[in-house]
């Protein structure tokens, strides 16, 4: 069973932000979606490019910066091409300032 594990500070992610934390064996991105944060796999499926280095578009998906597809942020769907394998979405929750992460 996964446990919660503490990533970083809530005001550490950036409003309509990235921030790339350690996942333990991967690093995760952190994304901040209007005081809301989700948590995915940092890595694009298609080209290796760290997510955290791309911009968030149409208000809850993730650009990869290599190749521009993009990613559900809260879901890790792939939801355009060059993209076609889903990314993995982890359950976030935020307690006393800090946000935790289920891997």
């Amino acid at each position: 069973m996964s446990n919660w594990q503490s990533v970083a500070d809530v005001n550490d992610v950036p409003e309509g932000g990235t921030l790339v934390v350690d996942g333990g064996s991967h690093p995760v991105c952190l994304y901040n979606l209007g005081g809301e944060i989700f948590a995915t796999h940092d890595t694009c499926s298609h080209g290796q490019a760290s997510l955290g280095d791309g911009f968030i578009v149409d208000d809850c998906e993730i650009e990869c910066p290599l190749h521009q597809g993009t990613f559900d942020i809260r879901t890790g769907k792939a939801k355009a091409l060059p993209c076609k394998v889903d990314i993995a979405s982890y359950p976030v929750k935020i307690e006393a300032g800090k946000v935790f992460i289920q891997i």
